[in-house]
């Protein structure tokens, strides 16, 4: 995609996540865009990502969900706002409350996407439904309510 991915807009300070800082080399390294109403992200899950041969560990579909949706929320209050992501002053988010029902085994070695939908944008709230789509064929769906990160967690 030439556009830029939500969490290209992350500042350095917020940008060694686990799922998707771009100063975590060890980390997923996800990048969310906008398509159309919905955000997407793909991600191809490797032989270390394995709960089980042939199929991928639940903790990293519940990984990818979360920073997506995340990202998701930043984007989405951006849009509401009428800004852009490099306006300041920045706004990111955290996770509040995670939620994620495993439909049917995900294989491994295939690309997954992760398709969210902005449910409701309230004040610091963001809540974002999401699924999981490898083959054609969902495997795992989940709700994210993200809340605007807190100054105690901001660096000084």
């Amino acid at each position: 995609m030439t556009q830029k991915a939500f969490q290209d807009y992350y500042t350095e300070d917020f940008s060694h996540c686990y799922g998707c800082g771009s100063l975590n080399e060890h980390g997923l390294q996800i990048k969310s865009y906008w398509d159309g109403d919905e955000s997407v992200a793909k991600f191809t899950p490797n032989e270390h990502h394995i709960a089980i041969p042939g199929y991928v560990y639940g903790g990293l579909i519940a990984s990818l969900v979360d920073c997506h949706c995340v990202g998701t929320a930043a984007a989405a209050t951006y849009k509401a706002e009428g800004r852009s992501m490099d306006t300041k002053p920045a706004l990111r988010f955290v996770t509040a409350s995670l939620k994620i029902d495993y439909l049917a085994p995900t294989p491994l070695g295939v690309e997954l996407e992760i398709r969210g939908k902005v449910v409701e944008v309230k004040g610091k709230k963001v809540v974002v439904e999401a699924k999981v789509i490898a083959d054609n064929k969902t495997c795992a769906t989940g709700n994210v309510v993200a809340v605007q990160m807190p100054d105690s967690m901001k660096l000084k």
